[in-house]
């Protein structure tokens, strides 16, 4: 049995990745992407209450295209450029006032871009991630989070992946080696 989670709110961050219209269009498992919005929401929407700090996070390139990164890779490259709305948020998470939006080039969400600096000036030494997809994104976030040292949280019904064996694998082989995986009620219930 997992241990009871309690969180302070004013040194915890949720760091939601990638809830924006290009990506939550694709089919996600084993949780719909309006199921994980819906969750990171809620979890968005308790996080400001308590007075905790939300960070959103999205992923695109210069208008240019000309930071995109071009790996040589086996797996077929992605060709063409998204559509124009393909990195806007999906309304229903925000972002909104107070809020902190960090825009990345990469999966990651630490590398290029002001979130660790956000994080320690305001303190915060425990991370709370959510969204899509849990192999890339979260997971590309949390093992640099891990390696700066933030105590961090995953909150399994509110992350979904391209695919179930993807999202499980990430779970159970590397997430809950640097941080503990639990549901939205139990990080709801740490907030009170």
């Amino acid at each position: 049995m997992a241990d009871a989670l309690t969180l302070d709110p004013k040194r915890t961050a949720l760091v939601v990745i990638d809830l924006q219209k290009g990506i939550t269009s694709m089919p996600t498992a084993p949780y719909s992407a309006g199921a994980v919005i819906e969750k990171a929401a809620t979890l968005a929407d308790a996080f400001r209450a308590s007075g905790g700090f939300v960070v959103l996070v999205h992923v695109g390139p210069s208008p240019d295209g000309g930071d995109a990164l071009h790996p040589v890779t086996d797996a077929a490259p992605r060709r063409g450029h998204p559509p124009a709305d393909w990195d806007q948020f999906v309304p229903a998470v925000g972002p909104k006032e107070g809020d902190h939006v960090v825009r990345k080039r990469q999966w990651g969400a630490f590398y290029g871009t002001d979130l660790d600096l956000q994080l320690r000036r305001r303190h915060i030494d425990t991370i709370v991630l959510c969204g899509i997809a849990t192999n890339i994104g979260v997971e590309s976030t949390a093992r640099d989070a891990y390696e700066r040292g933030y105590q961090q949280v995953f909150v399994e019904d509110a992350t979904s992946d391209l695919s179930a064996e993807a999202h499980t694998f990430s779970i159970e082989h590397v997430l809950s080696r640097i941080g503990r995986i639990r549901s939205t009620d139990e990080v709801l219930n740490a907030l009170k």
